[in-house]
């Protein structure tokens, strides 16, 4: 799994979260994705890298500017043991 952290500038409220989080939904493979406006971050998490370009594409077609990619990092499942 991979987890990338987007900084987007002009969220505002919840609403424009949902926008931000619905328009990458239908336009990525993703697994979460999650928006914060008092931070302007979005978190995505997905099976794969995506690429930079056409996220930004998506996210300023919704109004919103992507500032930049914070970061982007290998989530490594934890494994359960049942007993």
């Amino acid at each position: 799994m991979i987890k990338t952290r987007l900084k987007i500038d002009g969220m505002m409220c919840s609403m424009c979260e949902a926008h931000i989080n619905d328009a990458i939904r239908n336009s990525f493979a993703v697994k979460k994705v999650s928006s914060s406006h008092k931070h302007g971050v979005t978190e995505i998490i997905s099976e794969s890298a995506l690429d930079y370009e056409e996220i930004k594409s998506v996210i300023e077609k919704t109004g919103y500017t992507l500032v930049s990619c914070d970061g982007i990092e290998e989530i490594k499942k934890k494994s359960r043991l049942f007993k």
